[in-house]
């Protein structure tokens, strides 16, 4: 007796064979909705201001001196956190191209279209029709999600919280534990909800991008 393996019960590409031919299976109701989750995950991955996010742990410790601040730490770490928070604004609106030729090509989605930063300008002239780069309301939208999701990481970090509030009351501390958790799941869901197709700078592009 001959022993097969085993089919992945996640398997999506499973095979049904009804005696005359074999014709692919239809994906099961918790297949669909796995799959469904993992996009979800992915949407939300992709529109994280991941970059911003990775100089944040780096640098709010340094700026902070590790929560223990003072007149001259405590506006500088402020100034962080607006440039950081800024950043997030300007990530959203950047979008990359790729030409024929298989390079990407970076810029900035403007109401016009979209200005690449280093596209060569021997070859301006033959510069293809952006347009549909332009900015969108859906951009506008994505940039105050990510700014109120790095509100939430911020909020969340003990070294902030050390920083600008050393000895909270009780109403605050209240306050620092369940805003956060809020923003960062209606800005998650919404995420979900209104998927960007854009590739910014430091985001993989997707064939055919």
């Amino acid at each position: 007796m001959s022993l097969r393996p085993r089919q992945p019960l996640t398997s999506t590409t499973a095979i049904v064979d009804d005696g005359t031919s074999k014709v692919p299976a239809q994906p099961t109701l918790p297949q669909s909705a796995i799959s469904q989750s993992l996009t979800s995950m992915a949407n939300l991955a992709n529109l994280l201001p991941t970059g911003t996010l990775l100089a944040f742990q780096l640098l709010v410790p340094i700026f902070t001196n590790n929560g223990s601040c003072d007149s001259a730490t405590r506006p500088t770490t402020f100034f962080l956190l607006i440039f950081l928070a800024t950043s997030c604004i300007l990530a959203c609106f950047t979008d990359s191209y790729k030409s024929a030729d298989g390079n990407v090509y970076y810029g900035f989605a403007t109401f016009k279209g979209m200005w690449l930063f280093d596209y060569p300008t021997a070859e301006s002239s033959g510069l293809p029709d952006l347009k549909k780069y332009r900015l969108r309301t859906i951009d506008w939208v994505h940039a105050i999600l990510s700014v109120l999701v790095f509100v939430a990481v911020a909020m969340r970090d003990k070294n902030v919280l050390s920083c600008f509030y050393p000895m909270p009351g009780h109403e605050t501390q209240e306050m620092l534990n369940i805003v956060p958790v809020g923003i960062g799941l209606i800005c998650s869901m919404l995420f979900v909800v209104f998927p960007t197709s854009r590739h910014g700078i430091g985001y993989p592009v997707t064939p055919g991008k």
